[in-house]
């Protein structure tokens, strides 16, 4: 990738650092950000299908990790990136702005982007998660796909127990639109 011309002008250059961005090797024993992102978006062209979107879809499946070279850092001895998600969204905004004017798919991959983490953050019950946003912003069950496809991009990972994780993932945020309406407090 990196002697292919295309990959040194803008917006190929934000793919062009996923090639020398590190990852936990417990998390993602597959290697590089890079690495990672191609086994997405294998895994999202198998299930394209399914999205409502297959557009939105596979270009949030190779721009979801777009963030982590401005977040990956190494603290206490393990690689993290914290925040990729936020971060991602800006960036995935200011790539695909630079290939198209349609806003609307900009603001589809771009929530996709942003809200790619949740499935982690509802399922673990993390404080990160926000459902609601989530809700008015994109389609939770394209969340749950992209999610899906995220998990199996990755050394090692059981197809059963994702799947089953992004089915909880979605329970649970179907759950708390429930509650939300229960309450009568709409977030």
């Amino acid at each position: 990738m990196s002697r292919q011309p295309e990959f040194r002008q803008y917006p190929f250059t934000m793919l062009l650092k996923l090639q020398a961005t590190g990852q936990s090797p417990i998390h993602h024993p597959e290697g590089t950000v890079w690495n990672h992102t191609m086994l997405v978006v294998d895994e999202a062209a198998k299930r394209k299908s399914q999205s409502r979107d297959a557009s939105a879809f596979m270009w949030a499946a190779l721009l979801h990790d777009i963030g982590k070279p401005l977040t990956t850092r190494c603290r206490n001895g393990r690689i993290t990136a914290y925040r990729h998600d936020t971060v991602g969204e800006k960036l995935t905004e200011d790539f695909l702005s630079a290939l198209t004017a349609d806003r609307s798919l900009i603001e589809k991959v771009s929530a996709l982007v942003r809200f790619h983490m949740h499935i982690l953050y509802v399922t673990h019950n993390l404080p990160f998660a926000d459902i609601g946003e989530m809700k008015r912003r994109t389609d939770l069950r394209e969340v749950g796909l992209l999610g899906l496809c995220d998990r199996m991009g990755r050394g090692g990972a059981s197809q059963a127990e994702e799947a089953a994780q992004t089915a909880f993932f979605i329970r649970q945020c179907e759950q708390s639109q429930l509650e939300t309406h229960i309450d009568g407090d709409p977030g």
